[in-house]
């Protein structure tokens, strides 16, 4: 009966129109669903712009191009359009027409600070050193543009922070790539099933229940600003700054909760789980690194979110679980192990290794975004993707290796290899990347203007 009602709507000479929100209804069960032609009515809408950043530690294999192990240089060899990807990016090759490599980029002041304190720095680009900033960092590109110029106010959640090893670490080894205003870590993700039932639905709540923990949470933090009101009066002018640092993050957290209570009555994506890896953990990397990406790309397809950041590991060194990952996967060392072992003879192999599995897990993504029409055209036409790292080889905070991918429709040019002098700032990519999202601002950290070379 639904879908006889459907094909008459469909044959009217009005054109039929439905809204984001549009839900398949029958026999009690409310079905959301994807994004459509149909929603934009006669004048179709652009379907929805998107952000990903995945980020990985300690650089990359870069060998002598020309000597024995020079096949695993992470970099392709030539330039502009006419150029060969080596052994560690080759598995996007199918891809290369929705690929741009980038050489020469770094943050310029994030070259003066240790090799290992810069993966916090990666979305921000701030110095974060004892002796400048105290190690306080900046609000992070992937909130910036959902939060400060509202570019993810649209959909249930504003944002979607992910890792491998979870939480928010600790400064200069964060286990977050995110940042809020203030420049405070936002809590990452790592478990699987959870960030499925965070998306797709709590088991068990009732939705009252959830609207009566949301109200008990917001009357505790509106006690918790009038007493700070009070206690701010009576602090100096260093504490007060503390303070209001730590008061805007508490109003954060209300604006999520208000935000959260006003979803409720919206009902989630029904998804279908099977063939998810819910269950992997950091025993199993590669179940838990595609589970997660899988998670990535139906939380974009469902436009439960437009902004997400992945962690694959963090520069935690030896106690990283996530950095355990290649032992676990059949490599000879760990992920620090294996940075500081490519300089020397078939370490330069190890590590380019490791750095095609991780190329692998990107080129997945990719696929599953590319797999998913959308409008004219995929997912994927419509996400930009920045995946990279921090450093060039282990301690080396300059040339970061970077691949922007995807964002056909947000306008970039592919099938590139850039190489840029080290004066141009990563920045001025971030600037024209948030612009190409539909953010109005026209700089962003150390920037000196737009990267024009990714457009068309």
């Amino acid at each position: 009966m639904v879908l006889e009602k459907a094909r008459g709507n469909f044959m009217q000479k009005k054109p039929f129109q439905m809204n984001r929100r549009t839900m398949l209804k029958a026999a009690g069960i409310s079905l959301a669903l994807p994004w459509m032609e149909s929603f934009a009515g006669p004048r179709a809408a652009a379907p929805p712009k998107r952000f990903c950043s995945i980020y990985f530690p300690y650089g990359v294999s870069l060998p002598n191009q020309d000597g024995e192990y020079g096949q695993w240089h992470w970099f392709p060899k030539g330039e502009g359009k006419n150029f060969t990807f080596n052994k560690s990016l080759d598995p996007l090759e199918p891809m290369r027409d929705q690929v741009t490599v980038l050489g020469g980029l770094s943050h310029p002041k994030v070259r003066r600070i240790g090799g290992h304190d810069s993966g916090d720095t990666f979305l921000t680009g701030e110095e974060m050193s004892l002796a400048t900033t105290g190690l306080k960092n900046s609000i992070s590109l992937d909130q910036f543009m959902a939060r400060s110029q509202r570019l993810g106010a649209s959909t249930r959640f504003t944002s979607l922070v992910l890792s491998s090893d979870g939480g928010v670490g600790m400064p200069t080894r964060a286990n977050t790539l995110s940042y809020s205003r203030t420049g405070q870590p936002i809590p990452s993700l790592n478990r699987p099933a959870f960030v499925f039932e965070r998306l797709f639905g709590l088991k068990g709540d009732s939705i009252d229940a959830q609207r009566t923990g949301f109200t008990r949470t917001g009357s505790h933090l509106d006690l918790l600003l009038d007493e700070a009101k009070g206690l701010h009066r009576k602090l100096g002018k260093a504490d007060q700054g503390k303070l209001d640092q730590y008061l805007t993050a508490v109003r954060e957290i209300e604006q999520d909760v208000e935000r959260s209570a006003q979803w409720l009555n919206v009902p989630r994506p029904k998804v279908n789980a099977e063939g998810l890896n819910l269950d992997a953990d950091n025993e199993t990397p590669g179940k838990l690194i595609h589970a997660m990406l899988d998670l990535i790309a139906l939380a974009f397809q469902t436009d439960s979110t437009r902004f997400v950041t992945y962690q694959l590991a963090s520069m935690h060194g030896a106690i990283s679980i996530a950095n355990k990952f290649p032992l676990l996967l059949g490599f000879p060392k760990e992920a620090h192990g294996l940075a500081h072992g490519a300089g020397k003879g078939a370490g330069a192999e190890n590590r380019g290794k490791w750095d095609r599995y991780q190329t692998e897990c990107l080129a997945y993504l990719m696929k599953r975004l590319s797999e998913m029409k959308e409008g004219d055209g995929t997912v994927l036409d419509n996400t930009c993707l920045f995946y990279g790292s921090s450093n060039s080889k282990t301690h080396n905070n300059n040339n970061y290796p970077l691949i922007l991918a995807g964002g056909k429709n947000l306008g970039y040019k592919h099938g590139q290899y850039l190489k840029f002098d080290k004066d141009v700032p990563l920045a001025n990519l971030f600037v024209t990347m948030q612009k190409s999202l539909g953010a109005k601002a026209d700089s962003f950290a150390d920037s000196t203007g737009e990267m024009k070379e990714v457009l068309a």
